[in-house]
């Protein structure tokens, strides 16, 4: 068999470029030596280098360390402010409200006994004293009319603080305050309660017989019978010792220790001598009492009243009972006759008129 014979290279060429409508194929140029490795070094150089990145992490460290910073001493900031807004209303807000009822304490119409009663208690270690009183401060508690289906509430009333122990804490105490609608025989009992302090740690009321710095006080008051501290005290001194609550529980300041939680308010308090008189002369309301008038005999007659007649009469203060005399002298409205006794004037017939 023959081979075909074999076209030369400048015969295909040629062929190609008769060919109509055909383009010329391009060969695709290869890089060469130099330029290749100028790619491999690019390649190599788009990455950081292990000292960058450390860099980057230790700028990156203070960065966070700086706002860990500002965002510890924010939280600081705010918890501290919370403590000291609740060191400065818990307190004082309560004993602002025992001297206000303390202030409107009233005597009058009342037996001594029934004045303030201050009795010393303690709840688990803990001062926890109870005081009670007749107040004339208008109620905080409002009292529903069932039958008018309104609420109501009263001029005097009466009022006490009492303490118990904390169902879920029992280190801590809480404060009620007792309001009793009106007032009745037994002053010191009954009423609602409402709540004040749950974080109390002592409640202590101290009473003083007389005014002076070297005057001992008395723990109770009123507490017994026919006892000589009895009456009105000539003040009282009230302790309230409360433990702040932290913010949030697991809250942990630096500048604020657990000793400096733990706050106690005193509120001292003189009656005003007006009332402390008032007291000693034991102002109670009397009753008048009518007495019936004893009859008096009255003689003589009217002599031209205007509405009686002459003659003469004995009887009661207002009228008589008695014998009229004649005419009744010229008065347009007597007239003679026998008075018979009525309730403004003598009875009988009346004789000439005008």
């Amino acid at each position: 068999m023959r081979r075909a014979p074999t076209r030369t290279r400048a015969a295909r060429r040629a062929a190609r470029v008769r060919a109509p409508g055909r383009a010329a194929p391009t060969r695709a140029a290869t890089p060469g030596r130099s330029e290749m490795n100028t790619l491999r070094t690019t390649r190599a150089r788009a990455g950081f280098t292990l000292v960058e990145i450390m860099v980057v992490l230790l700028i990156m460290s203070g960065l966070l360390v700086a706002i860990s910073q500002v965002l510890q001493s924010a939280r600081v900031s705010r918890d501290t402010i919370h403590n000291i807004q609740e060191s400065e209303l818990v307190g004082p807000t309560i004993l602002d409200m025992v001297e206000r009822d303390l202030r409107a304490l009233t005597v009058y119409d009342r037996d001594k006994a029934q004045w303030i009663r201050v009795v010393d208690r303690t709840v688990g270690g803990n001062d926890a004293d109870r005081i009670d009183l007749v107040s004339g401060v208008n109620s905080l508690v409002l009292f529903e009319d069932k039958r008018q289906e309104r609420a109501l509430y009263a001029d005097m009333n009466e009022v006490g603080y009492v303490l118990r122990r904390r169902p879920d804490m029992e280190d801590f105490l809480e404060l009620y305050r007792r309001e009793g609608f009106g007032v009745d025989d037994k002053p010191f009992e009954g009423g609602r309660y409402t709540f004040l302090c749950g974080r109390v740690l002592g409640f202590d009321v101290k009473c003083y017989a007389e005014n002076g710095p070297d005057e001992e006080p008395v723990d109770g008051w009123n507490v017994e019978q026919n006892s000589e501290h009895t009456g009105l005290p000539k003040r009282i001194e009230v302790s309230l010792t409360i433990e702040l609550e932290k913010r949030i529980a697991r809250e942990q300041l630096k500048d604020f220790k657990d000793d400096q939680r733990v706050v106690t308010y005193k509120r001292i308090y003189r009656f005003p001598e007006m009332l402390l008189a008032a007291a000693q002369l034991e102002i109670v309301p009397k009753v008048p009492e009518i007495q019936p008038v004893a009859p008096t005999n009255a003689s003589g007659g009217g002599a031209g009243s205007v509405l009686g007649g002459d003659g003469s009469g004995s009887g009661g203060p207002l009228g008589g009972k008695g014998d009229g005399g004649g005419g009744g002298g010229g008065n347009p409205f007597g007239g003679g006759g026998a008075g018979g006794g009525g309730l403004f004037g003598g009875g009988g017939g009346g004789g000439g008129g005008k």
